[in-house]
């Protein structure tokens, strides 16, 4: 039976992880950020009406940009970045530190391709992990740090539930390819959550939630992102078209 805990759906996306006021030592947890690179045409696609392929692109690289920052502010020296593709690592030169081990994406589909990079730095670091993509933009420091303190408590996973049924986190405390064995077919609609925990059930996984985030895929996220007014505001001013070009 899968026991769930901590799910707080209430109040502001970081007074739900404890506020930004809480002392942001180092989570014992590597974070493990997915992403794929900013080239226009390939990213951030349903975007395109409203930013077209260049401006998709740069809000890829300022979301990547920030995410490794937001990544190294709790794991600054277990922070690990999984490029699809490995071959655009020396783009990456100037919009991350070099600090940063750059891993390869692999398999036929997201699933295949996560539990392979996690697999990669569990070979690295014998500890929790923090799996996170660039698509959350008011994911918070806190937040992560939460996480990695349920797993430390003694939670086998931890999932951030994304507005849209995915996920924008999962946390694991040890290797659990387990959770991505879900149908292919799912991944990137809109039961991916679901059927990721019914895989946790299956295997009697002790899961900690995290508030819902809302991810940035649609001119209709980006029309609500503007409207509540919690983006960091160097996304903010690239969705309004203000942002200097990179």
């Amino acid at each position: 039976m899968i026991r769930i805990g901590n799910s707080r759906r209430s109040g502001s996306n970081t007074d739900r992880c404890g506020g930004p006021g809480r002392a942001m030592t180092p989570t014992e947890a590597a974070i493990l950020i997915m992403a794929k690179a900013p080239h226009a045409g390939s990213v951030k696609t349903r975007l395109q009406p409203l930013l077209g392929p260049q401006g998709c692109a740069r809000l890829q690289a300022a979301l990547i940009r920030r995410t490794v920052r937001l990544a190294q502010l709790v794991a600054p020296a277990r922070t690990y970045l999984a490029l699809d593709p490995l071959t655009a690592k020396a783009e990456l030169i100037g919009l991350i530190p070099t600090s940063i081990a750059v891993l390869a994406q692999s398999g036929p589909d997201l699933g295949s391709r996560m539990s392979a990079a996690a697999a990669d730095v569990f070979r690295r670091h014998h500890g929790p992990l923090l799996l996170i993509g660039t698509d959350a933009p008011t994911l918070t420091a806190p937040c992560l740090k939460q996480a990695g303190e349920l797993l430390v408590a003694g939670q086998d996973a931890v999932f951030g539930a994304a507005v849209d049924g995915g996920y924008y986190l999962v946390g694991m405390a040890r290797p659990m390819p387990e959770l991505f064995t879900i149908d292919p077919a799912l991944w990137g609609g809109s039961e991916v959550l679901l059927a990721s925990l019914a895989a946790a059930r299956e295997t009697g996984l002790r899961v900690g939630l995290l508030p819902a985030l809302r991810d940035l895929d649609t001119p209709q996220d980006a029309a609500d992102f503007l409207t509540e007014g919690a983006l960091p505001e160097e996304i903010a001013a690239l969705l309004r078209g203000t942002a200097r070009v990179l």
